[in-house]
């Protein structure tokens, strides 16, 4: 089962979701927290990723944050493994939250490399070695250049793989050469989880355990079948549900994340509001239609499968 603990690694596969953090009127949605929750541990992923990019941690308080956890933990009650988002560029603040969050209900962490300060190779082998030490729960990476500015190089990850804490990386460098080396060269028992929802197919069909993807708020049931597909190496079945859920990857990235994913959830009832918080924005008139379009054309596909 995924999340469970060999040899002082946490299994990580299958597919995670990085939960989106309902507002309303300008509050966390706890009500509709708890609705969210209730449903996607009904679904079959394999575990949550709270307070993450996708859930706008760079806009939640404290107290919000802790209460987004605690009320997900007594929802979930123990059936999904809970990783919680952390993200700083001060490596002492965060083995002060590190500290903090000891007791809380959360299976491990997810943090990400130190942004703007883009630190060298020993700079982020030394953040994320302090860091292990002075965790007593497993450690996902989070390598994502891009919103960063700084790219955590395979032979980095490879030496902090070997540390008991860190199980894992989310994959997000945006180079498939990178990937490749990453995946040949990893040692046993390292988790490798892509979080590039677009390139999903090709990571698993490469090796990767399985993806951290936004974009499974959606259909769910559709990515955990893509991921079966491949494992089972049935790829024209793999292929045939990809090409069905390729377009909707594209629709909830054509706008910034998660205010796309948000209205979707919002369209098909799942959410009161799709409200985000500034600097995101809610999605433009034209993207709207868009998804509303695929929300459309989805279900009409699916009443005539249901008929036939």
């Amino acid at each position: 089962m995924t999340g469970n603990v060999a040899h002082g690694r946490t299994r990580l596969d299958g597919i995670w979701l990085p939960l989106i953090t309902p507002f309303k009127d300008g509050e966390l949605d706890e009500a509709a927290l708890t609705a969210l929750v209730r449903h996607y541990v009904k679904s079959p992923i394999d575990g949550l990723i709270l307070a993450a990019t996708t859930g706008e941690s760079l806009t939640l308080d404290p107290e919000e944050t802790e209460r987004l956890v605690a009320l997900t933990a007594a929802t979930a009650v123990g059936r999904l493994p809970l990783y919680l988002g952390l993200s700083g560029s001060d490596t002492r603040k965060l083995m002060k939250t590190l500290a903090h969050t000891r007791e809380w209900p959360v299976s491990g962490y997810l943090i990400t490399c130190p942004y703007y300060t883009r630190p060298s190779q020993e700079g982020l082998r030394q953040h994320f070695t302090a860091l292990a030490e002075h965790s007593d729960k497993p450690i996902i990476l989070y390598n994502i250049p891009y919103r960063t500015g700084v790219n955590m190089a395979n032979e980095t990850l490879f030496r902090l793989a070997e540390l008991d804490a860190v199980v894992g990386v989310k994959d997000c460098c945006a180079n498939q050469a990178q990937t490749f080396d990453l995946l040949r060269g990893r040692p046993p028992g390292f988790a490798v989880m892509t979080g590039e929802d677009a390139l999903f197919l090709s990571a698993v069909a490469h090796g990767a355990d399985g993806g951290i993807l936004a974009s499974a708020h959606v259909d769910p049931a559709a990515f955990a079948e893509t991921h079966g597909a491949l494992l089972a190496g049935d790829r024209p079945r793999a292929l045939r549900l990809w090409s069905e859920l390729v377009d909707v990857v594209g629709l909830l990235f054509a706008e910034p994340s998660p205010a796309p994913i948000k209205y979707w959830l919002w369209r098909e009832g799942l959410l009161p509001s799709p409200e985000v918080r500034l600097p995101m924005t809610t999605v433009s008139d034209a993207l709207a239609a868009r998804i509303t379009e695929m929300i459309e054309c989805r279900s009409r596909r699916t009443a005539v499968a249901a008929r036939a």
